[in-house]
């Protein structure tokens, strides 16, 4: 007799495997390793976020919440002096209330800097941004050439860091280093004292145009990147010029981008250091306290104040957000009010 396959006396493995998982009853409880309940589930999918919110929450709190709780708590502090200030214990913090603050709000000399800042973001704000939105709609042109060598070229001053870029144009500014100065003389032209007087404000005014109008540039072109071509085959059709569409189309199309590069402005030029400290070693007419923030640093570092540099930094920081809040509930006012015209 012809005898069978040996392979045949036994079932295959996985078949064998596959009737015994058959024989489960369904709803049958697995191990706990198999399936995660339900609410063990839910539970990681809740507190999944805050995981993920953790590390910028610490670094938040470390660098930003905590600095600020500790200045509101120097401003509010004052140091006492017993005695001559000799000796272990004559010196003493104590509880000064809103002594730094009345005194910082009527520093005539804070009062200036706030006034030569003013002058100056008149300057610096709507040339920057009338320079970034003037190369964005350039850029924006279809006949236009080497868009990407001249997008480059203009965004490529951004990068340089403002202390450089400060001293770099410092060192034009002067007359005996400066290119334009030896040209000017050689031409018999008279000599501006770009470094004092009221040129001074123009000299730094030029140095954050040409560091910042790159980046306000790059955030205007990619709004108007964005817009949809359909627009302005239409506008075209009805016989709008390139130039009747940048003004009536584009620029009402990109003014939430307009508005944050103007907020942008706005708080930089408040809290500008770099240019005036960066020139102040190379001319006299440069103050010590020309700005508000050179006043909180002459405050902490040269006059050894830090409870009063505290003081003087909060009220710039809520001077800040108050008209950063001011100018942003106007703007989304005027856009409610259009949106429903």
């Amino acid at each position: 007799m012809n005898r069978p396959h040996q392979g045949a006396r036994r079932p295959h493995q996985g078949a064998r495997r596959l009737h015994q998982g058959a024989r489960r009853p369904y709803g049958a409880k697995t191990a706990p390793y198999d399936r995660p309940s339900r609410t063990t589930t839910l539970e990681r999918r809740r507190t999944a976020p805050y995981l993920f919110l953790l590390p910028a929450a610490a670094l938040f709190a470390l660098f930003f919440a905590l600095p600020i709780g500790y200045a509101l708590w120097l401003s509010l502090h004052k140091i006492e002096v017993k005695g001559l200030g000799l000796g272990k214990g004559a010196k003493s913090e104590v509880w000064a209330g809103l002594g730094n603050y009345t005194s910082a709000l009527t520093d005539p000399e804070l009062a200036r800097s706030a006034l030569r800042v003013l002058g100056y973001g008149v300057i610096v704000v709507p040339v920057m941004l009338g320079l970034a939105l003037f190369f964005a709609l350039l850029l924006d042109s279809p006949r236009v050439r080497a868009r990407s060598f001249a997008r480059l070229a203009i965004f490529l001053p951004y990068a340089v860091p403002g202390v450089i870029a400060a001293l770099l144009w410092g060192f034009l500014y002067l007359p005996d280093v400066s290119p334009f100065h030896h040209l000017l003389d050689r031409l018999g032209l008279p000599l501006p004292d770009l470094m004092d007087g009221g040129l001074l404000y123009a000299s730094m005014a030029n140095i954050a145009v040409w560091g910042g109008t790159g980046f306000n540039m790059i955030v205007i072109y990619t709004s108007l990147r964005s817009l949809p071509a359909e627009v302005f085959e239409a506008a075209k059709l009805d016989g709008c010029s390139e130039l009747q569409i940048a003004l009536r189309v584009k620029i009402p199309m990109v003014a939430p981008s307009l508005v944050l590069t103007f907020f942008f402005s706005v708080i930089a030029t408040l809290q500008v250091f770099n240019e005036p400290m960066t020139l102040k070693p190379l001319t006299n007419g440069i103050p010590t306290t020309w700005s508000p923030l050179m006043k909180v640093y002459e405050d902490a570092f040269s006059g050894g104040n830090i409870h009063a540099a505290s003081a003087t930094a909060v009220i710039l920081a809520a001077a800040t957000f108050l008209l950063s809040f001011a100018l942003l509930r106007a703007s989304n006012r005027r856009t409610t009010q259009g949106a429903t015209r």
